[in-house]
């Protein structure tokens, strides 16, 4: 029986945010530094993309962007993927195979399983796995793999500092977002990014370093890059009635190709996983698919960014838009399913977009850069599961504020789609294949909500602190052998401690000397708990005397115990909660008949 309370949070001060105290003020500036390195990554790993772009399909050595689109090699161009795909199969061969994979999914399972703890060598075999891939001509985005990177450069600076690894995922996250904030000029986005698919809670000890690694890095970029957004619009009309209607079958549409390209993905997988060959080798496979994709489609290549500019522009003539949609979605999913290194969010950008772009031939409301955000805005709510991050992430990629409207309403049903007929997401789907189950639903604890009195038991029993264990137990002793709050008292009547029967029986089945006074095992420092404070704080003061019960007291008599709580307590309180939860009744009756008596006798007067 524990004697000595570990220190807690004085009662006092609780307040609305249990989270927030000085430890958050000593993880900000570990926030910045990781801000600012993600920062130099992304802008490092996008110089690289196009290293590795200019090398494999134009022989030439330059950092500027450029899209394998152009490249004259012709049937040769189909050996580029696959000796990119060699290459990054060897490099997650006997590197690590932790680069493999688009990034957010192995981000996941670093927090949910190994604590946010993720290797220091990922840090930079990441970003050159997928330089590598991206440049050879992979459909991918760049985005994953920082946001994997990044985090990896936030995990190992919470790994050199003295923290608990709640902080830790704090930092990861906060890498993260950074990341994927620096690459896309997107600050906003990243952060519901974060908070909608990565930390798992809302809380300011979390979203204040995230926010502050966020700013942090969209700075940096500002000062290298500048500030422009990445896709700029003019703006668009004002949305009518007919707008919303039409975006709302592109985003039920959006979600139901959302549920087809998850499936395809995992589908693809699974065919490898069944190929009598080691996995080191699938990327190239892979690779052979994509150079052949190439060939069909040149623009499905790389990341496509110019493509998605196109889209917005209206540059592109239904064939072309066509056979864009089909041949990315094929060579992304078989390539995504072969487990090279890359990115999701730009490709499911692309593929959305040449749906909004042909559904704008059909539909009426807008225009065709609207029907293309709208439709990248779907996919990316419906496919990830993160309709917030899809609106507010294309808003900030064409600053186009009227779609703000038509962007919510799509996401919104490509996310009702994909919620109703999938299980999973693209992201959990691989995380749950690993044996762990993530749940999507961020609720406040219910024993948050239930105040201490509503599951207080009142049967306590005075007994004379000084009286031996044997004696204490017979005096406390009903008929009933309900649950018993012992009540210490002195001579005096004076409150002396509290303890519980099942604590002094647990001493004796222990081989305890009934003679003992019952005062010496009573606990000292308890912290007092009152019947307004949440059955969460009860449970916690609970688990830290390691007993059987505590008692409660009134705030205007805090000498006197007016009832306790017990181990099984905070299961009662869970079961008010589930019972709001699930019991359905009506609590205003009403019938036909009463309604028109009630018209009439209105009519009446």
């Amino acid at each position: 029986m524990a004697v000595e309370l570990a220190p807690s949070r004085p009662a006092e001060e609780l307040g609305d945010f249990a989270s927030a105290n000085r430890r958050l003020v000593e993880l900000l500036p570990a926030a910045v530094l990781v801000g600012l390195a993600a920062a130099l990554i992304a802008v490092a790993l996008l110089g690289l993309i196009g290293f590795f772009t200019n090398l494999f399909y134009y022989g030439r050595l330059s950092f500027s962007f450029a899209s394998p689109a152009g490249n004259s090699l012709g049937l040769l161009a189909i050996g580029v993927p696959v000796l990119g795909g060699l290459i990054v199969g060897g490099i997650a061969r006997f590197g690590s195979e932790r680069i493999r994979g688009h990034g957010i999914p192995e981000a996941l399972e670093a927090i949910l399983v190994h604590k946010s703890r993720i290797e220091p060598r990922v840090t930079v075999l990441k970003p050159v796995a997928t330089a590598i891939s991206i440049g050879s001509g992979g459909p991918f985005g760049a985005e994953g793999p920082i946001i994997m990177t990044a985090g990896s450069l936030g995990s190992v600076v919470g790994q050199l500092i003295h923290i608990t690894s709640m902080e830790r995922k704090t930092l990861l996250v906060a890498g993260a977002a950074a990341g994927m904030a620096a690459t896309f000029n997107t600050p906003l986005a990243a952060v519901l990014l974060s908070v909608e698919l990565l930390l798992f809670e809302w809380k300011p000890r979390s979203l204040i370093p995230v926010g502050v690694a966020v700013t942090s890095a969209t700075a940096l970029r500002w000062a290298i890059l500048g500030n422009a957004p990445l896709f700029p619009l003019t703006a668009s009309a004002t949305p009518t009635a007919t707008t919303l209607a039409a975006v709302l079958v592109v985003g039920l549409v959006a979600g139901a190709a959302s549920a087809v390209l998850t499936r395809a993905v995992y589908a693809s997988e699974d065919a490898f996983r069944r190929l009598p060959v080691h996995w080191m080798w699938w990327p190239a496979i892979g690779g052979v698919v994509i150079g052949v994709g190439g060939l069909l489609q040149a623009r499905a290549l790389g990341v496509g960014y110019n493509s998605i500019d196109a889209l917005l522009l209206a540059q592109l003539g239904v064939t072309v838009i066509l056979s864009l949609l089909l041949v990315k979605a094929v060579i992304w999913s078989v390539a995504l399913g072969s487990g090279t290194s890359g990115g999701v969010l730009a490709p499911l950008l692309l593929i959305g977009g040449c749906l909004g772009g042909l559904f704008a031939l059909v539909l009426p409301g807008g225009s065709v850069g609207l029907f293309v955000l709208v439709g990248m805005g779907g996919m990316i709510g419906g496919t990830m599961r993160a309709p917030f991050t899809g609106v507010v992430f294309c808003l900030e990629l064409t600053r186009d504020v009227p779609v703000i409207l038509p962007l919510l309403v799509a996401a919104i049903a490509a996310d009702a789609v994909t919620v109703l007929v999938m299980r999973r997401s693209i992201l959990t789907e691989k995380v749950a294949r690993r044996g762990v189950h993530v749940t999507r639903e961020y609720t406040v604890d219910p024993l948050d909500h239930i105040p201490v009195r509503s599951v207080v038991r009142t049967l306590l029993r005075p007994v004379a602190a000084d009286l031996p264990v044997g004696a204490a137990l017979e005096a406390s002793a009903v008929p009933d052998a309900r649950d018993v709050g012992i009540v210490l008292v002195d001579d005096a009547r004076r409150y002396v401690g509290f303890t519980a029967r099942s604590d002094l029986r647990t001493y004796l089945d222990l081989g305890g000397d009934p003679g003992r006074p019952t005062r010496s095992l009573v606990p000292t420092g308890t912290t007092p708990i009152y019947p307004d404070q949440p059955m969460r704080y009860a449970a916690e003061q609970l688990g830290r005397v390691d007993g059987a019960a505590l008692p409660i007291f009134a705030r205007d008599d805090p000498s006197h115990p007016i009832g306790f709580v017990t181990r099984e307590t905070p299961f009662e309180a869970r079961m008010l909660w589930n019972e709001q939860e699930e019991r359905r009744e009506r609590l205003i009756h009403w019938s036909a008949h009463d309604v028109w008596t009630g018209v009439r006798a209105l009519w009446q007067r």
